[in-house]
């Protein structure tokens, strides 16, 4: 494929909007010499904060216009219907159209999962897309954990096919074959959990697709056993928030003992290389950017509330995903179990 990269950013969503968006974009052009946003906004407004930055006459960076905003209270229906020249719906249609090979927002998850399922269409053979990200665990690899909060309940085949997509992105994103699929339960044992996680691990059982290892309990997400967890999106996100609640809350403890003494701010300096390390490891901003897979397109959700740092990292994982040519592979596996099953 080329080595240009196009991609568009819905620089007005988020709770902070063109304040962390627009630094990050320009961050982004900077680090990544062969990539091209397109931001999506107001222009006038993008206009004013990119002089700031001294960047509104880079080359590699574009504005659409766009006239509307979906608000955090927009109802995925009234965006949907209402909302057609927002930059969410903008930056979607430009990949639609193959102006951007993919977009980032940070805007209303609920409106995001309307519109692309809209505008982008799902993949042969999924159902429904999923938002999927990594968790830092014990090993050197993290651990992908999807659904994060697409779908609230799902079916069995719905997460057999999350199952399926977790262990693409996976295996593409760590080189490695056979990716190790678990499913979300409150036990290891065979009789726990409702009947959709039944089902779904009898589906998975009797895949020769997918590298199923069983269930994983909560406690089983840091430790490594899986490289993909999978789950409905309401358990899926009480878990990454979990996850990024103890991380921020390792952070506060330790950085409030180290600071407790003239002792402890000593050993702090002593330590410092391996406390940046740690820090670095654990910190939730490097590992924002879910990406809502299922869909003929790429699209990465960013946190709402994602520093210049976190939307960034969304960014860069846009670009990964670009150049892994995620849906097609996805499509390809769909399209060996479709036709292998029959």
């Amino acid at each position: 494929m080329s080595n240009n990269l196009t991609i568009a950013l819905d620089i007005m969503g988020g709770d902070y909007g063109p304040r962390s968006s627009l630094p990050a974009a320009v961050e982004a052009v900077k680090l990544i010499d062969h990539l091209t946003l397109i931001l999506c906004g107001n222009e006038r407004q993008i206009r004013c904060e990119l002089k700031k930055l001294e960047a509104l006459t880079h080359p590699r960076i574009q504005i659409e216009h766009c006239s509307e905003v979906v608000n955090n209270d927009d109802l995925p229906s009234f965006a949907l219907r209402n909302k057609k020249d927002s930059s969410m719906r903008v930056s979607l249609d430009l990949v639609k159209s193959g102006r951007a090979q993919a977009c980032v927002t940070a805007g209303n998850t609920g409106a995001l999962l309307a519109m692309a399922h809209y505008v982008l269409k799902m993949l042969p053979g999924v159902k429904r897309p999923a938002l999927i990200s990594t968790v830092p665990t014990q090993t050197p690899r993290p651990v992908y954990l999807l659904d994060l909060g697409a779908n609230v309940a799902c079916d069995s085949d719905v997460l057999f096919q999350f199952a399926v997509m977790g262990s693409v992105v996976a295996e593409q994103a760590q080189n490695i074959t056979n990716a190790k699929v678990s499913l979300l339960n409150m036990g290891a044992e065979e009789i726990k959990g409702h009947d959709s996680i039944k089902e779904a691990a009898k589906l998975l059982q009797s895949s020769d697709h997918i590298n199923y290892i069983g269930y994983s309990e909560g406690n089983d997400i840091f430790t490594g056993k899986a490289d993909v967890i999978v789950c409905d999106g309401f358990t899926g996100n009480v878990a990454l928030k979990t996850c990024e609640g103890i991380a921020k809350l390792i952070v506060h403890k330790l950085t409030k003992a180290l600071n407790k003494s003239l002792f402890n701010k000593f050993l702090a300096l002593l330590l410092f290389p391996v406390l940046k390390k740690l820090y670095k490891r654990v910190n939730p901003d490097q590992y924002n950017g879910a990406s809502l897979v299922g869909l003929r397109g790429i699209v990465v959700k960013s946190h709402g509330n994602a520093s210049k740092k976190a939307f960034l990292a969304a960014i860069e994982e846009a670009v990964r995903e670009v150049e892994r040519q995620l849906p097609e592979k996805i499509r390809h596996k769909f399209e060996e179990i479709i036709n292998t099953d029959e």
